[in-house]
Parts: structure tokens; sequence; C-alpha cells
């Protein structure tokens, strides 16, 4: 790890600890275990200086959406600071699938069967297998990509056939609804399938993290509430 710290103020670290504390908290509340979740900050579109002060601070599992942007800013990073783990959070196009499973530590967007033969395939090349999470397209939004509902049970068929590692499931909820149904619906999806065992579900963001962490969630994805607003794009 890097032996000096960045010439930051407490901002980041501040912000890091805030949200522990809420994911702590809002497992408690639900009889859970705080260790059994996982944080990713999600750093895409983040610079090296937003990132490493959370870096410095012991964090290490961030989420990218963009595997050219990972490609671009995470290797001089990962060379400073060891165990830093990299997860997948955006679609994930087919023809960027070996890239994806080189440089990535999970896949959040496993979603559709071009991209599923493309992975098992990537998998093999490179004697590597990377745990991935199926999308669930839980608000029957296709636009968000993510497996239909009725088509779940034989599409993870399909995946452990083709010996890809399941995570679990990941959903994002519709805009502007109360998520909890629908997290508590992908966990009863998890259950239907089997994934109840060893196998996680990756829902929740900035602003309901907590609801998520009350129903299961043990990935949940958090940008804004440790970064700020993103940049605006050019």
């Amino acid at each position: 790890m890097n032996d000096a710290a960045p010439d930051i103020g407490p901002g980041a670290v501040t912000r890091l600890e805030a949200v522990e504390h809420r994911i702590q908290r809002a497992a408690r509340i639900a009889g859970r275990n705080a260790d059994e979740i996982t944080l990713v900050a999600i750093s895409k579109t983040h610079d090296a200086a937003a990132i490493e002060p959370l870096l410095h601070a012991g964090h290490r599992v961030f989420g990218e959406n963009r595997v050219q942007e990972a490609q671009e800013k995470w290797p001089a990073m990962r060379a400073r600071y060891e165990g830093v783990k990299l997860h997948l959070v955006g679609q994930l196009q087919s023809n960027k699938a070996e890239d994806a499973a080189a440089l990535f530590d999970c896949i959040h967007s496993l979603d559709r069967n071009s991209l599923l033969k493309a992975l098992a395939k990537a998998f093999d090349k490179l004697d590597r297998r990377v745990p991935c999470f199926v999308q669930v397209d839980i608000g029957d939004e296709p636009q968000k990509g993510g497996c239909p509902i009725p088509e779940l049970p034989a599409f993870l068929e399909r995946a452990r056939l083709a010996d890809i590692p399941l995570a679990g499931l990941m959903c994002v909820p519709p805009q502007g609804i109360e998520p909890a149904p629908f997290f508590a619906l992908l966990d009863k999806l998890a259950r239907d399938n089997g994934l109840e065992t060893g196998t996680g579900l990756s829902m929740g963001m900035s602003g309901d993290f907590e609801t998520a962490v009350k129903l299961g969630a043990t990935h949940v994805r958090v940008g804004s509430a440790l970064f700020g607003e993103r940049p605006a794009q050019g």
C-alpha cells in the first residue's frame, strides 16, 4: 500500500465512515451481521484523486461501469494498493467479455444468452472463472437490461451448465417507486431458484441501500453517498 496519504480533506473518509455506520445500523435492525454485507464503492467517472482517499482509508472493493475506463485508471492504483477487488456493475457488451474476465473480480450484469456464451468462452480461454450476478429485470423495464423474471430459471440452468460461477442475483428497481417490494421479490427469486446458500443479492444504491440491507442485500452499490455527485460528462 502507498505509504503517504493523499493530500485531501476529510470529506471522503467522513462519507465512508457515515455509509459504513448506516450499513451497520440497518443490519442491526434486521438482526443481521454487517460483516456479511459488501460495500461496493461505485467509482465510475471518478479519477484517482477522488478514489485514493478511500483506498488509503482501507476500502478495497470498487465498482466500475465500463471496461475501458477501468482499464485506463485501475492498473496504476492496483500496483500501489494491495487487495483491490474490482466489480463490473454496468452493462457488458459480449465483445468485451474477455477484457472484463481478465480485469474484474466480479460481474454484476450477466443478463442474456449471448453474454453468457461469450463469458464462458473467455473464462475457458483465460483459465479464470469470475463470479457473476445474474441481473434480473425486476421492474419489467427492458431498456435497463436484465433477464426477464419468467426466463430466470432456464437462464440460471444454462449458466450452471456453462460452468459460470453464480454469485447470486442483482437488480435495479424502477426509479420513483418504493424499492422495498422489488428487493423482497429478488430475495424470493433467489430462494425459489436455489440460490440462498452461498450466493448473494446485489441490490441497493445511495438512495436505498439501508432498505436493501434490511431485506437481505449482501452487496450494496454506493456511489454518490461516497464520492458526491458524479462529474458532468463531456
